[in-house]
């Protein structure tokens, strides 16, 4: 296991057009999950979701390293992926509201959005679900002998699942073009990840599959880029799977249905001062890289975007019945 080196010019490494989309990507997964929380408690939406709001440079911060022919795999938390892959948060919603014109015409809701064309191969409702899924993907790339990369992400709690162990251990045998990222947000639903691992960190456990683990402070974006990037580099150049570890934390419950009585209001406020947003936006305020101006430029764009996404979603047309089974196979 190693630490994420220095972060010394992790921000000087990233040109300006980089650094707004980042901002701009950043303020869009937070408004998009505030405006789907909120839908959800006017009763416009139906189900459940599980929400990223602090999490935010860790989704942003990975994908910076990604070409846009790279592939993705989510998680049941994952609406913060698709938008920092270059998900269209007008389609994203809409799937959301089960539209005809969601990204999977409404069949697929919070869980299981993807955008195939763009990357994004997915979210999965089961935890740790993804993980032999990206090592058939880094097969895939393998045997085609392609440039591509595969990242695919997961939480704390999913590796103390068996498809954690087997997925690491089969992508380092075959050297695949993986990058396993862990959003550790501390939480397996309600139990703290201390009580449930023996080892103090996940990347600990990268040592047993002989490749790299890499903690970063998953909630500073430019440190969180600078270590995807090199693990990209890495699983490009055709030398094998990293595990990088983001230590991040998710400021609501780990559902609508979490009445979050396993942690103190104190932590949650504690972790909300170490806000990525916020943060980020005052990095580069202090470095001369974006004035105020440009600041609040970028989070309006954000939010124009998500007030004509959610209108998209609520004029747009339910699925035909009558097309109940379309896309339904049967083996």
């Amino acid at each position: 296991m190693t630490l994420a080196p220095d972060r010394g010019d992790d921000l000087a490494a990233l040109d300006d057009a980089t650094l707004e989309r980042a901002l701009l990507r950043m303020h869009l997964i937070r408004k998009f999950e505030e405006t789907a929380e909120a839908s959800y408690m006017r009763g416009l939406i139906h189900g459940t979701m599980h929400l990223s709001i602090g999490q935010e440079a860790s989704a942003v911060g990975t994908a910076l390293a990604l070409a846009p022919d790279d592939y993705i795999l989510s998680t049941h938390r994952g609406h913060g992926h698709c938008i920092a892959k270059g998900g269209d948060v007008a389609r994203m919603l809409a799937e959301f509201f089960g539209k005809e014109t969601g990204y999977c015409r409404g069949r697929g809701g919070s869980m299981h959005i993807a955008d195939v064309e763009g990357g994004n191969l997915g979210a999965n409702g089961i935890v740790a679900g993804g993980l032999p899924i990206a090592v058939g993907v880094g097969l895939s790339i393998r045997m085609q002998r392609l440039p591509r990369v595969c990242m695919v992400y997961f939480g704390d709690g999913a590796t103390n699942e068996g498809a954690f162990h087997e997925a690491l251990n089969m992508a380092s045998i075959w050297s695949l073009p993986i990058v396993f990222v862990c959003e550790n947000n501390h939480y397996g639903m309600s139990m703290d990840i201390a009580k449930a691992m023996a080892v103090e960190n996940v990347a600990d456990r990268a040592a047993a599959y002989a490749m790299p683990g890499v903690i970063v402070d998953g909630n500073d974006l430019p440190a969180v880029a600078a270590a995807a990037q090199r693990a990209v580099e890495r699983a490009r150049a055709g030398d094998g799977p990293t595990l990088l570890e983001c230590k991040t934390y998710r400021i609501r419950g780990h559902s609508k249905s979490d009445r979050n009585l396993y942690r103190t209001k104190e932590e949650i406020e504690a972790w909300r001062s170490r806000d990525p947003i916020a943060r980020f936006a005052g990095e580069l305020l202090d470095a001369g890289r974006l004035d105020a101006a440009a600041l609040a430029r970028i989070e309006r764009e954000a939010q124009a975007a998500i007030d004509a996404a959610l209108e998209f979603a609520k004029s747009s047309p339910p699925p035909d019945p009558a097309h109940l089974t379309h896309d339904v196979y049967a083996a």
